[in-house]
């Protein structure tokens, strides 16, 4: 079918960058004049940049197609992790959830299963997921939004949290260094971060395990016994031991028979 075939298309130029006219053809199996007439109904959209001979995905999209492949990385995982969050959520309390893909997998099953809560995001993500679900009230946080991970930070988002409380807070974590320590790729995604975890009476850690034993740039802060860590059971012993000695609660969720 033509949509799922320009889906192809925005993928694989999301995947090479350039590509020549010949190259696209040959990944989605169709001829070149097919292949020109996607590549105009692309570059209407905003999807594609046309160039001589051949197509790059555009800026847009790019960020775009990135988050949505961060999302559907370990899914399965990610899903079951959420659901044990799920599980752990009070109905009527305030909640706040941040921007990571795990954690917006909680927004997907209160679609399915809403109940009466007050939720606070910085994700836009979010906000769209949850913004007519009965009995969720949602308030998205201000400030500058960062397309990456479709999430507002900077000191706007930063002075909105310093002025709020939340009774849980369910975050996620780009790595988990071997000091004990949630790292970020950005700064100010760090700093919200940090501020959250400080204006929230519970945090639960929600990370699969493929984050451990990672060191990315920023640092949030450190694991311990205050931080509730949902992880799936592919978590190696090492770090098992690690987080019993830091005293974090962990709790591990079974993947394999997950859908």
């Amino acid at each position: 079918m033509k949509g799922d075939r320009l889906s192809d298309i925005r993928q694989y130029l999301y995947n090479h960058g350039f590509s020549h006219i010949q190259a696209i053809a040959d990944s989605v199996g169709a001829s070149l004049a097919t292949v020109r007439r996607d590549l105009l109904a692309l570059e209407a959209q905003g999807a594609i940049v046309r160039t001589h001979g051949g197509a790059r995905i555009a800026d847009a999209i790019g960020i775009e197609i990135g988050f949505e492949q961060r999302e559907r990385s370990n899914l399965v995982a990610k899903r079951a992790i959420a659901d044990a969050a799920y599980d752990l959520l009070i109905p009527k309390s305030s909640v706040f959830l941040d921007a990571g893909t795990t954690v917006l997998q909680i927004a997907r099953r209160l679609r399915l299963d809403p109940m009466p809560l007050s939720v606070f995001t910085n994700c836009v993500t979010v906000a769209q997921v949850l913004m007519d679900v009965r009995d969720i009230r949602i308030t998205l946080i201000g400030g500058q939004l960062r397309p990456e991970n479709a999430s507002m930070v900077g000191p706007i988002a930063e002075s909105a949290l310093e002025r709020l409380w939340f009774d849980q807070l369910f975050l996620g974590a780009g790595a988990i260094a071997e000091d004990g320590c949630i790292y970020s790729l950005d700064d100010h995604e760090a700093r919200a971060n940090e501020l959250m975890i400080a204006r929230s009476s519970k945090t639960a850690l929600l990370v699969d395990s493929s984050k451990f034993g990672h060191r990315l740039t920023y640092r949030v802060g450190p694991l311990s016994n205050d931080l509730h860590v949902i992880t799936d059971e592919a978590i190696s012993d090492d770090w098992r031991t690690r987080l019993k000695d830091i005293g974090a609660p962990i709790s591990e969720v079974a993947i394999r028979d997950a859908k």
